[in-house]
């Protein structure tokens, strides 16, 4: 990253079925989109495939857009243990492929996410969306998982400056 360049945060929304991704820029207090979308492996490949497919799919991701740095959404547990478990696997991947590039990963909750971007954490994915238009307004229509990926961006950006305004950063 070199001095005066706007940083890019890649953010990314882990599912097994659809993993979203989106990257933005963050400029002082200013906020940018460069690029988001969602990452579909085949349903009925193996587990392990599909797995592969999203780690290969992020590590494009990060070759194409050369973020700096990366947050994850972290999983919420739900009472089907199994469903639960596979959505761990595929944040597992969401969080080795930018360890591996080398990228410094924050993980964020949900609630603190929905907060960030809407300013509660009891927001619905509609309202996520709404407020990614508005926020992002050269993104375009988004999907949810994609919206979401934004707004998990957008949350690295917000607690990255707060830090840089306490001197932490």
């Amino acid at each position: 990253m070199t001095p005066n360049r706007p940083v890019r945060i890649l953010g990314l929304d882990p599912g097994l079925r659809r993993t979203g991704w989106g990257v933005v820029t963050i400029d002082g207090a200013r906020l940018g989109h460069v690029a988001h979308g969602v990452i579909k492996p085949d349903e009925s490949a193996d587990f392990a495939i599909r797995l592969l497919t999203l780690f290969e799919g992020i590590c494009e991701v990060i070759a194409t857009h050369s973020p700096d740095e990366a947050a994850v959404e972290e999983t919420f547990v739900n009472s089907n243990a199994s469903s639960t478990l596979k959505l761990g696997h595929a944040r597992a991947a969401c969080l080795i492929a930018p360890a591996r590039a080398g990228l410094p990963v924050a993980e964020y909750a949900a609630t603190v996410v929905k907060k960030a971007v809407v300013g509660t954490g009891a927001a619905d994915k509609a309202q996520v969306s709404f407020m990614i238009r508005r926020l992002l307004p050269t993104a375009g229509e988004t999907t949810a998982d994609a919206a979401d990926a934004l707004a998990v961006a957008i949350a690295h950006a917000h607690a990255r400056r707060a830090r840089v305004l306490r001197g932490a950063a």
